[in-house]
């Protein structure tokens, strides 16, 4: 027979369900579920195994919160090294190679092209200003010229460069998100450990608390403020892909997708959140108004 002390890093998937915040669609009934459990709470602490069943709940919690946030570095810190490392030491590389051999244009899209026109009208105007403030003898022609053939290199070596990176994080993309897959489904019973564990991290929070976490995901997401954030999330992702960053599609989006997680949202609270927790919908309206 084991040790209590002892703590067994493989969870019992049976004592897992028993620990498992119940789904909304059971905690209706004649009386709330929260009475419930305080009755059963305080019922099983003045049980004589009271003392050994503490110890295994703590072990067994201490078991479940190690491997839920194993598990979630997991999700963050594999996809990331796949993408960081493979475009590095694979994919750039290889669309070096291929765009040198093939000489293809330098920029990927116009948008590209009028940014590294504007820096190199910027310096033509730095070299002009920085003649007349200093009152130097004017440049002639010819050294201009030259510094500006020069400047225009250097532009181009370091959109071709910018260009290379984009072509390949696409790539590094798509074998990130494969990693993430490959994670996600050799680890379900991780993943049924992490539903655990958030679950009794979020019924756990105060009314106030889970309030203050509605409002702010609201409005950063669907708020009134959430468009901008919006924005500059998509034209980082076109930038980040080498994609002309649209602004009628940019604009489609934020006029559709918001509303419909806002909908999705209000339901969400409507439908299960008045059942689950009356009194943070409560909190929630007065912290609203």
């Amino acid at each position: 027979m084991k040790n209590n002390d002892e703590t067994n890093p493989q969870l019992d998937l049976n004592n897992l369900e028993k620990m498992k915040v119940p789904p909304v669609s059971q905690k209706t009934g004649l009386i709330p579920r929260s009475i419930g459990r305080t009755i059963n709470r305080i019922t099983a602490d003045f049980s004589p195994q009271a003392e050994e069943q503490f110890i295994k709940n703590f072990q067994f919690s201490s078991n479940r919160s190690r491997i839920a946030l194993r598990f979630l570095l997991m999700l963050v810190i594999v996809p990331l090294l796949t993408q960081e490392f493979s475009k590095q030491f694979l994919f750039i590389p290889v669309v070096k190679q291929l765009r040198s051999e093939t000489t293809p244009k330098i920029f990927l899209n116009s948008e590209m092209e009028e940014e590294a026109l504007r820096e190199l009208k910027f310096f033509e105007g730095k070299l002009k200003f920085e003649q007349i403030i200093r009152k130097s003898p004017p440049l002639s022609p010819q050294v201009i010229e030259e510094k500006l053939q020069r400047k225009a290199n250097d532009i181009a070596q370091a959109y071709w460069e910018k260009s290379n990176i984009a072509i390949s994080n696409i790539f590094a993309d798509i074998l990130s998100l494969i990693a993430f897959a490959l994670v996600v489904v050799t680890n379900k019973e991780s993943i049924e450990v992490v539903k655990s564990f958030i679950d009794e991290i979020i019924y756990g929070l105060s009314d106030s608390a889970k309030a203050f976490l509605i409002i702010l995901f609201t409005d950063i997401f669907v708020g009134f403020h959430s468009p901008h954030g919006w924005e500059i999330i998509l034209e980082g992702l076109a930038e980040h892909l080498g994609l002309p960053a649209n602004r009628e599609a940019i604009f489609l989006f934020i006029a559709t997708f918001p509303v419909i997680l806002d909908t999705i949202f209000k339901y969400w609270i409507f439908r299960y959140l008045s059942r689950l927790s009356p009194s943070a919908l409560a909190t929630l309206k007065e912290m609203d108004e």
